[in-house]
């Protein structure tokens, strides 16, 4: 899979996830929404990130990451009040993250290899 492949699916995971534990909430926070506003930025950046543009593949990894830490405390409050709901969606958001790190990490490793190849 390619990165913004991967990206594309990352950022539709996100809001779909995002939106829906905002909405299927009796009380919904404001702060459910920060996922599904990663997701939309991911989406804007996916035709720069498909031609390659290394700011913009740098800036999604680093997202990536803060996102993927900042979503570790949902994941504990929902498995402190037992909301097996809320762990499914914020675990699907944790795994697309994760695998978009690894597969975003490969593309650097393999582009550098082909540059030193190339040299």
């Amino acid at each position: 899979m390619k990165p913004f492949q991967i990206n594309l699916i990352n950022g539709i995971v996100l809001i779909a996830m995002s939106l829906w534990g905002y909405f299927s909430s009796e009380t919904p926070s404001n702060t459910a929404l920060i996922p599904a506003a990663f997701g939309l930025i991911f989406l804007l950046v996916t035709p720069a990130f498909r031609k390659e543009n290394k700011v913009v593949a740098h800036i999604v990894v680093v997202l990536t990451l803060l996102l993927i830490i900042a979503l570790v405390m949902p994941l504990r409050a929902a498995m402190g009040r037992g909301d097996t709901m809320a762990m499914l969606r914020v675990g699907a958001m944790i795994v697309t993250s994760l695998v978009a790190m690894v597969i975003y990490i490969k593309s650097f490793i393999d582009a550098r290899k082909a540059r030193e190849a190339g040299n």
